[in-house]
């Protein structure tokens, strides 16, 4: 399967940016260990041989800042992604499969959910929080994200339940659990992966978005807050572009990556959108 992916150009140029910025943020500060949030010069300075990136409003270096707020920021997209997913797929999988009034309850409580714009309950969540860490921004992007993933896998689930191989599973006695995870979830697993993407690259731009609200991780720097700092400070009317563009520019680079890794997928698994490549 990995070979015939990596056949895909498309897939191969977005995952070999993606591996490139996931490296930079894993590694990065292990080599760079000093603390990103230690002022190290004064307001602006320019990008130099010894400061990369020049430094922000604060004297604190830019490019000490890019490197370990890509981590944070990636993990919290790793694991807004899973919950997201996780929560999507029990719910969309059980209304599927059992249908009648489960199905009803379980789509109409989705339904409300999907009304109701998620930058307000993720605003509304954070407020109420005396303090969020990594995992916990990652909790509530997750907890907040998944409907869409619940409907999509919910109608999988109710093409899959009048298969015959189902079916035989159910006269043979298996326990539901079973079929639920040996006879249904396997021929969606594709599909999971790719909701996982799309999930991951949601919960990125939704850090950065609250970090712009001033509701980002406390006590440690992200892509989102990075930004947050360029704007607070001005940065665009001093005419500071290496405060800005580079979170800017690294924010663009994992969503398109992302992306057309989920855009590959879809294709590589839905023979009417296979091409040659």
């Amino acid at each position: 399967m990995l070979s015939s992916l990596l056949k895909n150009s498309r897939f191969t140029f977005s995952a070999v940016l993606l591996l490139i910025v996931v490296l930079v943020g894993v590694i990065g500060p292990m080599i760079r260990t000093a603390n990103p949030l230690f002022a190290v010069g004064g307001r602006y300075d320019r990008p130099d041989s010894k400061l990369w990136l020049g430094t922000d409003a604060i004297g604190n270096d830019v490019f000490l800042q890019l490197i370990h707020g890509i981590g944070n920021s990636l993990y919290i997209g790793l694991v807004a992604g899973v919950i997201a997913t996780l929560i999507g797929v029990i719910i969309g999988l059980s209304a599927g499969y059992f249908g009648g009034l489960l199905d009803e309850i379980l789509m109409g409580m989705t339904n409300v959910f999907i009304t109701i714009p998620t930058i307000v309950i993720l605003v509304l969540l954070s407020v109420t929080l005396n303090s969020r860490s990594t995992v916990l921004l990652g909790v509530i992007i997750g907890v907040t994200s998944w409907p869409w993933t619940a409907r999509a896998v919910r109608a999988q689930a109710a093409s899959l339940r009048s298969r015959e191989h189902v079916d035989v599973a159910r006269l043979s006695g298996i326990s539901t659990p079973r079929i639920l995870l040996g006879e249904i979830l396997p021929y969606m697993a594709s599909y999971v992966v790719m909701a996982f993407v799309l999930q991951m690259s949601s919960g990125i731009l939704n850090e950065a978005g609250l970090s712009l609200l001033g509701l980002g991780p406390d006590n440690s720097i992200s892509l989102g807050k990075l930004l947050q700092g360029a704007l607070q400070g001005e940065a665009l009317r001093t005419g500071a572009y290496w405060a800005i563009l580079p979170p800017t520019l690294i924010l663009a680079l994992i969503s398109f990556s992302l992306l057309m890794v989920q855009s590959s997928l879809d294709e590589y698994f839905n023979p009417r959108l296979r091409r040659n490549t």
